[in-house]
């Protein structure tokens, strides 16, 4: 992440004028928008750590939000349904050139792509279990948060061990990496030395998130207790 960017980083696709142009703008301001909730959410779950009820009360602070359902919708899920789509579409039909081009921010370019494809199937996997449309037992109660939370990963061993430390590592690097290049994407890091300086500030971005996230991830699987 302390890198920078070259022309040979990905061989974009063409769509044409303004509205290639627009897109592009649209689908990095909806990726920085879901990853400040995504960084908040994982600040909320480090809360874990701290026993007693500390989590219970992020949780009932969030879900005392007036109009919840519609700010979830507007600020969260729409904007993750566009970045997905539009996301998708620039990797099917992308040329990423790290085989031609033996450049570092090349291979980052690649691990944004396959970090991307882990993420889809990890938020199915965490949004659908919380809503509990799942065949394994991930129904998130607010009203006994802590607790809820732990039986998620003791459930099923796999859950805590797989699938949710992969779908974490996924999300720090695509987060980390992502605000990496919105940063040129909006003209603000424009010399290689910003670039460089930015990176380091990405890294510090990545290093924090997975480490609330490991701490979060200790707690609950040491907290057996039952729902």
């Amino acid at each position: 992440m302390t890198t920078t960017a070259t022309s040979s980083d990905v061989t974009a696709p063409a769509i044409g004028g303004s509205g290639h142009f627009l897109l592009r703008r649209l689908h990095s301001l909806t990726g920085l928008l879901f990853g400040g909730y995504l960084i908040v959410h994982l600040l909320v779950n480090a809360t874990l750590i701290e026993g007693g009820n500390i989590y219970q009360m992020q949780v009932d602070k969030i879900h005392s939000l007036p109009l919840l359902i519609a700010v979830e919708w507007a600020l969260i899920f729409l904007p993750l349904l566009f970045h997905i789509v539009y996301g998708t579409w620039i990797t099917v039909t992308g040329q990423p050139n790290n085989g031609s081009y033996p450049y570092f921010r090349n291979g980052f370019y690649l691990l944004q792509r396959i970090s991307a494809v882990i993420l889809i199937a990890f938020i199915a996997f965490h949004v659908l279990g919380m809503k509990g449309l799942l065949g394994v037992s991930l129904s998130f109660d607010s009203s006994n948060a802590t607790a809820s939370v732990a039986h998620h990963f003791h459930s099923h061993w796999w859950i805590g061990y797989v699938i949710y430390p992969i779908g974490i590592l996924a999300s720090c690097y695509h987060l980390a990496n992502g605000f990496w290049a919105a940063a040129i994407t909006w003209g603000l890091t424009v010399s290689a030395d910003a670039q460089r300086r930015w990176g380091w500030v990405c890294t510090g971005i990545f290093a924090f998130t997975l480490a609330c996230s490991i701490l979060a991830l200790i707690a609950v699987i040491a907290d057996k207790r039952p729902v």
